[in-house]
């Protein structure tokens, strides 16, 4: 047998060395073979790649419909607001962006959770009296949505399950069951706003429950919960011991006769783990910049949700650097005209779309107060001809060239969501057509009987 040593690249004076052993064959080399062993391909995707599911997609891919050719496609179903070019992020963002770039001093690896200078920037910009921050409460991330896979992945075990609302976005349940947990599903009131149902929401806690995700501003509802309501949705989880994963994301999107209380700002006692990110308020998503708010007065968390969220995220080393760079000028010097503009657009959208859809026989829409979304009850009753929600919705693609988001992909069947977000001749136009539709396939109560009797 002989030895080799291989050197490995290392730091400092002396590179770590690895003794590797080889079976010596003549003029060649080989690696030993384990003994017994035929080899053979049996090359298998992983349990993970097997849980994963974005029931969005599922839903969406499966609808295999055409629209009207003699009609332009209006796209009311992504939830990015940069699609249309009317939402432009402020010029002071990209600026500076663009000077830290040029400045070459960002190009290289930062520590995992960003660096210091950023976390600082980031504690500075969110902390306040009833919410006290550090930088080292503050972990950044690829995107919002990383750190709500941190999060749940540092909370939860295999086998524990979480509670997460109905409607609500499809992300939690993807990330969830591709990590072994089960999700259980509270429900949200349409007829109190989308307020949650805090008596389903108590009974479906038991000793697995490993958190409880709170979700204001809602993406897909567009609801904004009161001080009041959270201090209720509190009281459940210091009643149970839940701490809670709050995603606000659209934080800071909330119209202006409505304000949307950090939940965090209200709690005395239940440990929080708020995700929110540059994506929504500076109309940047693909910029990819998240961050992850450690609340934890009562030292609940302690050390150890600390470390382990340090740990997590090591695994893909930290977001991206340029933007890193940027985020204090972006934070601190966007003006606050840019943001008052961009809710203004949105209200007035929303507002225009509520109006409109409201005067439709057969759909009853739920009033917005913030984010990007409206949904909008389609009463199946006056449409028997469709058996439901995605059946609806294919209908309205393949008629009108209309689309939107069947609530099936948010487990709340028989509504749609509308994106509010696009320019507002193209809000009018896309609700003249749905009443278009609605009014070719309405049924009153005694029409919708006949056609009933008919099948």
């Amino acid at each position: 047998m002989d030895s080799y040593l291989i050197q490995v690249n290392g730091h400092g004076d002396h590179a770590p060395m690895l003794d590797v052993h080889l079976k010596s064959t003549g003029n060649t080399i080989s690696p030993g073979k384990a003994k017994g062993r035929k080899p053979r391909w049996a090359v298998r995707a992983s349990e993970m790649s097997k849980k994963t599911f974005n029931p969005v997609r599922a839903i969406v891919d499966s609808m295999k419909v055409e629209p009207n050719p003699k009609k332009a496609m209006i796209s009311l179903s992504l939830g990015d607001p940069t699609v249309f070019g009317n939402l432009p992020t402020n010029d002071e963002v990209t600026q500076a962006v663009k000077e830290v770039l040029d400045s070459g001093q960002y190009n290289g690896y930062a520590p995992s959770v960003g660096y210091q200078s950023c976390r600082e920037a980031v504690a500075a910009y969110y902390n306040c009296p009833e919410a006290p921050l550090k930088a080292q409460d503050v972990i950044l991330t690829s995107g919002c949505s990383q750190a709500i896979e941190l999060a749940l992945a540092v909370l939860a075990n295999p086998g524990q399950n979480i509670l997460v609302p109905r409607p609500g976005f499809s992300l939690y349940k993807t990330l969830a069951l591709s990590m072994g947990i089960e999700v259980k599903l509270y429900n949200l009131l349409p007829e109190k706003a989308w307020e949650i149902d805090l008596e389903h929401l108590e009974s479906l806690v038991d000793d697995k429950t490993a958190c409880l995700i709170v979700n204001n501003p809602s993406n897909p509802c567009g609801s904004v919960f009161s001080k009041s309501h959270l201090q209720e949705i509190l009281a459940v989880a210091s009643r149970q011991c839940v701490p809670i994963l709050a995603d606000e994301i659209y934080g800071d999107m909330v119209f202006a006769d409505c304000k949307c209380e950090p939940i965090a700002t209200l709690s005395t006692n239940v440990p929080i783990l708020s995700c929110g990110g540059l994506a929504k308020r500076w109309l940047v998503p693909g910029w990819r910049m998240g961050w992850i708010l450690i609340h934890d007065r009562r030292d609940i968390f302690g050390n150890e949700i600390r470390d382990g969220l340090l740990r997590l995220s090591q695994r893909i080393l930290g977001p991206c650097t340029i933007v890193q760079g940027a985020l204090e000028r972006i934070l601190h010097r966007t003006p606050p005209e840019f943001y008052h503009n961009t809710l203004s657009i949105l209200k007035s959208n929303a507002d225009l779309c509520y109006a409109a859809l409201s005067a439709i026989p057969g759909l009853q829409p739920v009033r917005p107060a913030g984010a990007m979304y409206l949904m909008v009850e389609i009463e199946m009753e006056h449409f028997p001809e469709f058996e439901n929600d995605v059946e609806f919705t294919e209908r309205l693609i393949s008629e009108q060239s209309v689309f939107c988001l069947p609530a099936t992909c948010f487990e709340y069947p028989n509504f749609f969501r509308v994106v509010i977000t696009v320019p507002e001749e193209m809000i009018l136009e896309a609700c003249s057509r749905i009443q278009e539709f609605c009014e070719m396939h309405y049924q009153g109560a005694e029409g919708a009987q006949d056609l009933e009797c008919d099948k």
